[in-house]
């Protein structure tokens, strides 16, 4: 099933189900509104690697997905968008347990937006995302 933007908001104004990548990695938004998202995504031993830390893909996708709540709550119903783009900085190690995710919209125009997402445990920063999308 495709999601459209309308979509998107009810995930998190009325609880609909939420995409297949957001249950996958056990994200779970909370809050989504004039270009900021709040989430917190649950980590479990499945997601680290052999060093014994979160494998920072998955670091990552959690932050595109809390980008896509942040620019969705800024577009109009009819809109959509694509990353064009995604780097990540790791600033520390990540372990099981809670990581607390803030997407923001930095700038957007007609038809790009740049989107910034910070991870946090434990009140420390773990790693900060950027992205490039292409509104349509």
């Amino acid at each position: 099933m495709k999601y459209t933007i309308s979509d998107l908001k009810q995930v998190v104004s009325e609880g609909r189900t939420p995409p297949p990548c957001d249950k996958t990695m056990q994200v779970v938004v909370d809050y989504a509104e004039e270009g900021i998202a709040k989430g917190v995504w649950n980590v479990d031993h499945k997601y680290i690697n052999g060093l014994g830390v979160v494998m920072g893909g998955f670091l990552s996708s959690a932050a595109d997905i809390l980008m896509a709540y942040a620019i969705s709550s800024k577009l109009a119903n009819d809109q959509s968008f694509v990353s064009i783009d995604l780097d990540t900085t790791f600033h520390r190690p990540a372990m099981e347990g809670e990581i607390e995710v803030v997407a923001r919209v930095e700038k957007m125009g007609r038809t790009l937006a740049y989107v910034v997402a910070e991870l946090k445990q434990n009140e420390k920063k773990v790693a900060t995302c950027v992205s490039s999308l292409l509104i349509q």
